[in-house]
């Protein structure tokens, strides 16, 4: 009978140990001083440091749909920031600084080269959002997932001082939300985003759209933006001014706004203080999708909100100012539930 090995099954280790060889710069670049030992443990060790009471707060998240866009144009390196971003973010809105990731990539055959691919831009959203990536799992799961195709989760844990921690309590009526920027469609709604794109307008992705100024792939691939960079320093500057913080992820603004408000308390937005991006307004028309969904499913151009007591919106507004920081007024805390959107 004729010896099996574990290659023969389609789990190639040696391909295993040359993709930790690729990655381990990139990794090590991402290194804070709090990071304890070297790539290769059975789990990365980090310690705390000058907190009175540190409160850690994790979150975990994965790129979704938006994964068969990267698949279908051969591109990789983008797909990265989207898994960090989606975590780093979710902690950020309890005013937590980002310390360290962990990723997990399962794959169906392991190409060293795409993994390099895949981790790098993992490692550079970690070097941009001050966190380390002292972890991670790559999973060759052969006959699960074809070949060329994986997924991706990550996992983030910040830190915040118990007294700085932002809840809905700070929330008053007649707060301003002050709406901070996205990059584009981020990593929210790609299900209907294919099925309109790859289905009704038969796209290949290389199309040159004139509206985007790039092929519709390029914009589709366009990585979720990363925001510690400009809202730790605001959190830190203004502390208890700022009273919430809402990242607009799957769901829209109907969805996790509310989330950041105390029960009885809604908020209006004004859909004109804005200008929804060229992205949304074709994927509006060409899937001929109602207004009250595109807002319920997509960021529509505003990726971060801040709750901010109106007294403050001045000083604020002159900080993001200087800090060459776009922003927009969309609305108002008021009494009630949910969220309403005028002049949409």
């Amino acid at each position: 009978m004729e010896k099996m090995t574990y290659k023969d099954s389609g789990v190639d280790i040696d391909a295993g140990n040359e993709s930790v060889k690729l990655i381990k710069d990139a990794v090590r670049a991402t290194y804070r001083e709090e990071v304890l030992g070297d790539l290769g443990g059975f789990g990365g060790l980090f310690a705390l440091k000058n907190y009175e009471e540190p409160i850690l707060i994790s979150g975990t998240d994965g790129v979704g749909t938006k994964l068969k866009i990267a698949f279908r144009l051969n591109k990789h390196d983008t797909i990265g920031q989207d898994a960090v971003a989606m975590c780093v973010n979710d902690i950020l809105v309890q005013g937590a600084e980002p310390l360290f990731f962990l990723d997990y990539l399962a794959v169906g055959k392991l190409n060293p080269a795409q993994v390099a691919e895949i981790v790098g831009g993992v490692a550079r959203a970690c070097k941009a959002s001050g966190c380390a990536l002292i972890g991670g799992e790559t999973a060759e799961m052969s006959g699960f997932y074809p070949n060329g195709e994986y997924d991706i989760a990550g996992f983030a844990v910040g830190v915040v001082e118990k007294k700085s921690l932002i809840t809905s309590a700070r929330v008053k009526l007649s707060d301003v939300l002050i709406g901070l920027p996205s990059s584009g469609l981020h990593s929210n709604g790609f299900s209907l985003v294919r099925k309109i794109i790859f289905e009704r307008k038969n796209f290949t992705g290389n199309e040159f759209i004139p509206e985007l100024g790039k092929t519709i792939g390029e914009e589709l691939l366009t990585p979720t933006r990363l925001y510690p960079s400009i809202c730790l320093p605001l959190i830190k500057k203004f502390g208890e001014k700022i009273h919430g913080m809402v990242h607009i992820t799957g769901g829209g603004f109907y969805d996790n706004i509310p989330r950041a408000l105390p029960e009885n308390f809604g908020a209006e937005i004004d859909a004109n203080s804005w200008t929804v991006p060229q992205i949304f307004k074709l994927i509006q028309s060409w899937g001929n999708v109602d207004w009250r969904e595109m807002f319920r499913t997509f960021n529509c151009g505003v990726g971060m909100v801040l709750i901010v007591d109106e007294n403050s919106v001045d000083e604020l507004a002159t900080y993001l100012d200087a800090a060459g920081e776009t922003f927009y007024k969309i609305g108002r805390v008021v009494e009630g539930n949910g969220v309403k959107i005028i002049n949409n």
